[in-house]
C-alpha cells in the first residue's frame, strides 16, 4: 500500500501531456501537519537511516497518520533516486528513493514532495518511507 496515496509512475517523459487536477484540503479531505513529539528512527538492513527530533507528522482525511523526516536528519548517502514519480491532486509531485542496503523489498521505499503544493509547503525539505519496505519506523520519547 502507498502510504502517500498515489500510484508510482515510471518511464514518463517530459515532453508527455499530464494534465493535473490541483486540489486544496478542505471539510471533505484535510490534511494537517504538526509536528511529532517522539524521536523517530527508521531502520533499514540492520542500519539506521534516520534519525530525528524535528519530524512532522502528516495526517490525511481518513488515512493513517505518516512521518515526514528532515532530509538534514537522513543518511541520504544510503538512498539511491529512482526514477519513480507519482502525482497527488493535494500535493504534488512525489519523487522516490530506494535503499539498496534493503534488498528488492525497498526498492521505492522513500518518497519526497520536492516542490509541494502550498497547503503542504511544510513537508518540502522531508522526506516519508514505507513502513512495510523498511525494517522498522520507531518513536521513541525524546
Amino acid at each position: 500500500m502507498f502510504d502517500n496515496r498515489c500510484p508510482p509512475k515510471t518511464g514518463m517523459k517530459e515532453t508527455e501531456m499530464d494534465p493535473r487536477i490541483v486540489k486544496i484540503p478542505g471539510p471533505h479531505h484535510p490534511i494537517t501537519i504538526s509536528p511529532s513529539h517522539s524521536r523517530i528512527v527508521v531502520s533499514v538492513g540492520g542500519r539506521v537511516v534516520a534519525d530525528s527530533v524535528n519530524a512532522l507528522i502528516l495526517q490525511e482525511a481518513a488515512y493513517p497518520a505518516v512521518h515526514y523526516i528532515p532530509r538534514a536528519d537522513v543518511d541520504m548517502t544510503a538512498l539511491t533516486r529512482s526514477e519513480t514519480h507519482s502525482y497527488c491532486p493535494y500535493k504534488g509531485e512525489a519523487s522516490y528513493f530506494s535503499i539498496p542496503n534493503g534488498g528488492g523489498r525497498a526498492v521505492d521505499a522513500v518518497w519526497t514532495y520536492e516542490t509541494p503544493y502550498d497547503a503542504v509547503d511544510a513537508i518540502k525539505a522531508y522526506v516519508a518511507f514505507y513502513p512495510d519496505r523498511v525494517d522498522a519506523i520507531e518513536q521513541r520519547p525524546i
